[in-house]
């Protein structure tokens, strides 16, 4: 009797190790790929916003290592196929493969071009470390013409999502059933080496499903960082100083020499009298001292975001016995926002946000003041944002010694009254509409 040959095995003509390393890497990310897009829909909250810049990195490191795989591919012949295929068969294997390929390329391109051309300027940090640029062309085009583009990338990057399911479930769908019901067609071996054509169970096969519900489950479970630091974030706004019992009150102007006292028997003159009354009390002028901040705060989803304005400069004329004569006048540039967070940060100086570009500079001016009693005051002043004016109070504790003075405010604005935030970011379900400013100021008397 003769022996029942065993299923035949892949050895000579399976594909070399790295082509086999490249292929499983990139199957496996773009399977990431696909989970991590299902969390990208719904309101822009910062999971988020930063499994979007996840999905960049994973985009990008795809897109490298499909051009070495493809690389690798010219330069090394595919092994020999052992076994015979029909025609049919051999032609959609190989629409398939290279398929994947404009796939694997043509998705991260057409993402980076999204990425280039939109109107949010973030930059791409690959896993919130590495610089990437955006594609050359773009820095300097027009709104319009770059949102032509977007629309272009965006149509794209949809056209070429839909063809990854067709493609996986044909490559799949091939694959099972050439190991299942072709024993003498050794496909799976040649990417696989060692699987045993014709066993449902084996361990090669059982180790790529566990190994495609494990990508999965990772990409529906991740929680990438919610934001980068790529340097030591804004320094605390300095301790307020404690309230003294009254503000140190500005030296009073020095009154005109007093007449001489006249003898009694001879009244003075109605107009000396006027004369030796003291002069009105004048505001000194103020230099803003280093380690001055001026900060901002809000939240965002549950994250709180502290910031601060790096570049600000004002004209201050003040004196606690002269509030009528006293005016305050603060420029800052919108440009210079700072939170800590690269990413985030070049979002702000957007037209979606501070429009630095159209408004750069905001000012605060204010020449009313109320004294409340204990070293508290309130500036009543407007505020000038992105080319819109309100009224804007500010109240904040005063401290004059000497000719050094430390002050402490805080106040509340409406970002939406200013036009802050703008499509998406109108709403106010992540990022409320009130956020907070504080000022904590050190200045110097000139």
């Amino acid at each position: 009797m003769k022996d029942v040959a065993a299923p035949p095995r892949a050895s000579a003509s399976r594909y070399s190790t790295v082509a086999i390393v490249l292929h499983w890497t990139i199957a496996a990310l773009i399977i990431l790929q696909v989970a991590l897009a299902g969390r990208m829909e719904g309101p822009a909250s910062p999971q988020v916003f930063a499994i979007i810049q996840l999905h960049k990195s994973i985009g990008i490191t795809v897109l490298l290592l499909s051009l070495a795989r493809l690389g690798w591919r010219l330069v090394h012949r595919p092994p020999p196929e052992t076994y015979p295929l029909a025609r049919w068969e051999k032609g959609l294997a190989h629409a398939v493969h290279w398929g994947f390929y404009l796939i694997m390329i043509g998705m991260p391109l057409t993402g980076w071009l999204m990425v280039s051309a939109s109107k949010l300027p973030i930059p791409t940090l690959l896993y919130g470390a590495v610089p990437w640029p955006n594609l050359p062309g773009f820095a300097g085009m027009d709104a319009a013409a770059k949102h032509v583009w977007h629309e272009i990338g965006e149509v794209g990057h949809g056209v070429l999502a839909k063809g990854v399911w067709v493609l996986f479930a044909l490559h799949v769908a091939g694959a099972l059933k050439h190991q299942l019901f072709k024993p003498g067609e050794p496909v799976l071996a040649r990417m696989a080496p060692g699987a045993v054509v014709g066993r449902w169970f084996d361990p090669r096969l059982i180790a790529i499903a566990l190994g495609f519900v494990a990508v999965v489950a990772f990409g529906r479970l991740v929680t990438p960082p919610l934001a980068h630091t790529s340097a030591a974030p804004p320094p605390a706004a300095p301790a307020a100083e404690p309230e003294a019992p009254a503000a140190t009150a500005e030296p009073a102007a020095e009154a005109a020499p007093a007449e001489p006292e006249p003898a009694p028997e001879k009244a003075a003159p109605v107009e000396e009298k006027a004369a030796a009354a003291p002069q009105p009390a004048k505001p000194s002028a103020w230099a803003i001292a280093p380690g001055s901040t001026l900060g901002f705060s809000t939240t965002w989803g549950d994250q709180a975001i502290e910031g601060r304005f790096k570049t600000w400069s004002g004209d201050i004329v003040f004196s606690p016995d002269a509030l009528d004569q006293s005016k305050v006048s603060i420029s800052i540039d919108l440009s210079s926002a700072d939170t800590g967070d690269t990413q985030r940060d070049a979002m702000l100086p957007s037209p979606d946000w501070f429009d630095a570009a159209g408004h750069p500079k905001a000012t605060y001016a204010a020449d009313r003041f109320e004294a409340k009693g204990g070293g508290r005051y309130v500036a009543k002043g407007k505020l000038t944002l992105r080319g819109v004016t309100r009224p804007l109070d500010l109240p904040f504790t005063l401290k004059i010694d000497g000719d050094k003075a430390a002050v402490s405010g805080v106040t509340t604005l409406d970002r939406t009254a200013f036009g802050v935030g703008q499509g998406e970011w109108q709403s106010t379900d992540q990022i409320p509409a009130r956020v907070k400013v504080s000022v904590n100021l050190k200045a110097t008397r000139r």
